[in-house]
């Protein structure tokens, strides 16, 4: 069984560094039927990174892992987290977990990893778009954009074409709006460090 490391020590701070645990994917992949037991795995870059033992149970699961505090020896760990239910508008119910943190008890869909699995207000974790400026979510944006139109990653790559079968609508919509964020993008850019022959004197 893999382990894991510490938390948020050695400058982890987003949510999308940590290991999420998100109960919405559980439910759909149907492993929150009482009994059930499996093992969870999380990797990036086709490389694993942890992976931890859960038994499904009546309003709970209990997780299994190894952890380990500043590079110490590695230590089994055990403990329920408190599952609910709410209604949804159409019919069926959505499952919420409970952070298991001392004091906290918050309804939540996703718990990160660290020697406790908690929620990100526990972790005092922020999301990666709360740590960007105006022009690196105006960036962001526009690649997301450049992403869905098939073009080259990247704002100073140039524009690519309409890609095959999309509405000419759709393509000249998405293009005026990449169009602007870049311009956002690239007026932060010159505001923060100026003209680009500043630059280069």
């Amino acid at each position: 069984m893999g382990g894991f490391g510490s938390g948020r020590r050695g400058g982890k701070s987003v949510t999308g560094d940590m290991l999420a645990l998100d109960i919405r994917r559980l439910s759909r992949d149907g492993l929150l039927k009482p009994g059930q037991s499996f093992n969870w795995k999380w990797s990036r870059g086709g490389e694993a990174v942890g992976n931890i033992n859960i038994l499904a149970e009546l309003n709970q699961v209990t997780l299994d892992y190894l952890v380990r505090d500043k590079g110490g020896d590695w230590q089994a760990t055990n403990y329920s987290v408190r599952i609910s239910w709410t209604p949804c508008t159409y019919g069926g119910r959505r499952a919420w977990l409970h952070c298991p943190a001392v004091g906290c008890g918050r309804r939540i869909a996703v718990l990160y990893g660290g020697s406790v699995f908690a929620c990100r207000y526990c972790q005092q974790l922020a999301y990666r778009s709360q740590r960007e400026n105006v022009g690196d979510r105006s960036t962001t944006q526009a690649d997301k954009i450049r992403a869905r139109l098939g073009w080259e990653p990247g704002i100073l790559n140039g524009d690519g074409d309409k890609p095959k079968g999309m509405h000419w609508a759709t393509f000249e919509r998405l293009s005026a709006m990449h169009d602007a964020l870049v311009n956002q993008s690239l007026a932060e850019i010159l505001a923060k460090f100026g003209p680009l022959r500043d630059l280069i004197r």
